[in-house]
């Protein structure tokens, strides 16, 4: 039977290299995004698309109410749904931030509720991936927003998946560092600020959706059926070593 994907933020760019790993790989997908015009230029009228806020209780429950009519029963999710506010903590505002931390975090606690009550509803196992930063687990100056709500995420994810593990429900993050997509357009705008960027990385480099694609993919597969509520670093080394300075 072919496996039943919900993809949120659907229009970012991470989303969309997932978007096509999945298609080649015979996934039917559902795809979710707040942005209707966006949604409709990328994939056109293919796979299934809902227009919906996922950082608010009622803009999650309107998903799974769309899925449910469509008698559709998921299989698994991987929750794209994120931005990145930067900026020093006395500079963030009160607006700035609770923004970050409704698209972070809040979205994925509604997302992931609904997520499990609907599998509950079908008695269907299934398996869960979201996505966080290297910014969660090592202090990067200017972060402290984007730091704030992927911490809480990943505390999220790892609670959740012990509370569901018996029901056979996996619960995983990735953490990428920086990825070259629409939303680090403006760190990564000038040749320079790309090369700084890429330097601080143990493994040189700014990282590709492709390879994070890659591992949710792997996560959400039945290859993955002893891993939940684990932390996926994958960002060249940055949170966890520190080579010898040459």
């Amino acid at each position: 039977m072919q496996k039943i994907v919900l993809i949120t933020g659907a229009t970012g760019g991470l989303a969309q290299a997932l978007v096509k790993k999945l298609t080649i790989d015979n996934y039917q997908l559902v795809l979710v995004s707040r942005n209707p015009k966006k949604l409709a230029e990328i994939y056109g009228d293919q796979h299934t698309q809902i227009i919906a806020d996922c950082s608010t209780t009622l803009g999650a429950k309107h998903v799974f109410n769309e899925i449910e009519k469509q008698n559709m029963v998921l299989d698994s999710l991987a929750h794209c749904v994120g931005n990145i506010r930067l900026g020093s903590l006395h500079r963030t505002s009160e607006l700035d931030f609770l923004d970050c931390i409704s698209t972070n975090l809040f979205s994925a606690f509604f997302t992931l509720s609904c997520f499990v009550e609907h599998l509950k509803k079908s008695s269907n196992h299934g398996a869960a991936v979201f996505v966080s930063s290297a910014a969660a687990s090592i202090g990067i100056q200017n972060h402290e927003a984007v730091s704030a709500a992927k911490g809480g995420l990943e505390a999220l994810v790892r609670s959740a998946a012990a509370t569901y593990a018996a029901s056979n429900i996996r619960i995983n993050v990735v953490s990428p560092g920086l990825l070259d997509t629409p939303a680090s357009a403006t760190i990564l705008s000038s040749d320079l600020m790309r090369e700084i960027a890429a330097k601080q990385y143990p493994i040189k480099g700014i990282g590709n959706t492709e390879d994070v694609a890659d591992l949710m993919t792997w996560l959400l597969s039945e290859k993955a059926q002893r891993v939940t509520g684990q932390v996926w670093s994958i960002d060249g080394g940055f949170s966890s070593i520190r080579p010898a300075v040459k």
